[in-house]
């Protein structure tokens, strides 16, 4: 009886963790191929736009929103990447963290 309450309770464990360990997951990996996908569309964008190919412009997606930073020489250019970048399928929201120099 004792061997058997045991195993129990490792079982009863073993569910729990395994439990915590699939609630933790954050983003499915359909999530992160579509960003994938916008990250690299929104890159794309950015650097066949003669204006704005000469600015080093960083792009990260996490479920459909989208951060741009890096340094830019004016505020059209932190304009004109955000309404490019909003312009992209799937894109959610922008945070357009671009900083005039």
């Amino acid at each position: 009886m004792k061997k058997k309450n045991i195993f129990i309770h490792y079982f009863v464990l073993l569910v729990m963790i395994a439990t915590f360990v699939a609630c933790g997951k954050h983003e499915s990996s359909g999530q992160y191929i579509d960003d994938s996908v916008i990250t690299t569309q929104v890159k794309t964008q950015l650097a066949n736009d003669d204006f704005l190919k000469s600015f080093q412009i960083s792009v990260e997606t996490y479920k459909g929103v989208v951060q741009l930073s890096g340094f830019v020489d004016s505020q059209q250019a932190v304009d004109k990447a955000g309404q490019i970048t909003r312009s992209v399928g799937g894109v959610k929201s922008v945070k357009n963290n671009l900083i005039v120099k």
